[in-house]
């Protein structure tokens, strides 16, 4: 039989454009206040990108800083994997771009779409290559262009002042320490509610795929039943934490920092309160960056990475939920 390779995560990135959009900007367009955002998600501004810059650009700049961080070059990866559901164009995938930006032909390139899960759903497909003897080096990277996609009239308030632009990105190597690396990666789905959060069209289920009706009702814009994917939320998140915890016969006390998908201040607040964690124990960045998707969680990785507050040893969680409805969690030893 095979012998798994334990896998590490020897590299993390993260870009953000440099554009500054904050609550009283989108006050200027819609009718909205900032009370009323940070009230409502804890979001106080965000990054957007500017005409010409999309996700393509933001996972190549995100990437070339993991590799930096793991010494690496992009010749050095035999794979890429992309999470995002913000793609440049139908077909092909995000993935494929950035191949070609990174100047690094032939090699496989493949996107995941499961939305603001993706991040780990990508990691686990990494993870299994890298562990599997597949492949050696493994990008995963997160990344997400959501302005370009949003209503910034009132109908569309509820779900424009959430989203931000961004992109994270890990370098998962082969390791001999058997006691560090990524431990396990759980995920899960419900397509049932599917329509909860989503975008209509433009889609091959309609014919046309898009119409002037479409676009003057504002299908092309995504759509939330934001009560209903809360209560989801706070439910299945803490249920998909405990059971990576359990698989690797931990507890909460054991874990050193929780990374939770960066979707609303108050689910993280929620989620950590039900299960007693203690408020230093968390990460947020979503005040300043909104909700990134699949960005989020490799660019609060990155983040505590950089800044020191990952010490060798630690043991991490991550968990988040999104559309799909997907949801997942990832436990790694740093």
């Amino acid at each position: 039989m095979q012998v798994m390779r334990k896998v590490r995560i020897t590299g993390t990135g993260m870009y953000v454009p440099p554009r500054v959009v904050t609550n009283h900007d989108l006050a200027e367009m819609m009718d909205t206040n900032d009370e009323w955002i940070q009230q409502r998600s804890g979001i106080r501004e965000r990054r957007y990108v500017d005409p010409g810059t999309g996700p393509v650009d933001l996972g190549v700049e995100a990437t070339n800083r993991a590799l930096e961080m793991a010494g690496l070059e992009a010749k050095d990866l035999d794979a890429i994997v992309v999470a995002t559901l913000s793609s440049e164009h139908e077909f092909p995938g995000n993935s494929c771009f950035m191949q070609a930006k990174l100047g690094i032909p032939e090699i496989p390139a493949m996107d995941v779409r499961c939305q603001c899960t993706g991040f780990l759903y990508a990691l686990q497909v990494g993870q299994l290559y890298v562990a599997s003897g597949i492949y050696d080096r493994v990008l995963v990277c997160g990344t997400e262009a959501h302005s370009p996609g949003l209503d910034f009239t009132t109908r569309g308030r509820a779900i424009t002042v959430l989203f931000g632009d961004g992109a994270g990105a890990v370098i998962l190597e082969a390791s001999d320490d058997h006691e560090r690396g990524i431990q396990s990666v759980h995920v899960h789905a419900d397509g049932t509610h599917a329509k909860k959060l989503w975008t209509d069209a433009p889609g091959l289920g309609h014919h046309p795929r898009i119409s002037h009706e479409m676009i003057d009702e504002g299908r092309h814009y995504p759509e939330m039943d934001g009560k209903f994917v809360f209560k989801h939320a706070v439910l299945r998140m803490p249920q998909v934490l405990q059971e990576a915890l359990d698989a690797n016969k931990a507890s909460i006390a054991d874990v050193d920092l929780f990374l939770f998908h960066q979707a609303n201040l108050r689910i993280n607040e929620y989620v950590a309160g039900a299960l007693e964690i203690p408020p230093e124990k968390t990460h947020n960045n979503m005040q300043v960056y909104g909700n990134c998707s699949a960005a989020s969680i490799p660019m609060c990785l990155d983040e505590c990475v950089r800044s020191g507050r990952v010490k060798d040893g630690d043991l991490i969680a991550m968990t988040g939920f999104g559309g799909g409805f997907t949801w997942g969690s990832a436990l790694l030893r740093w």
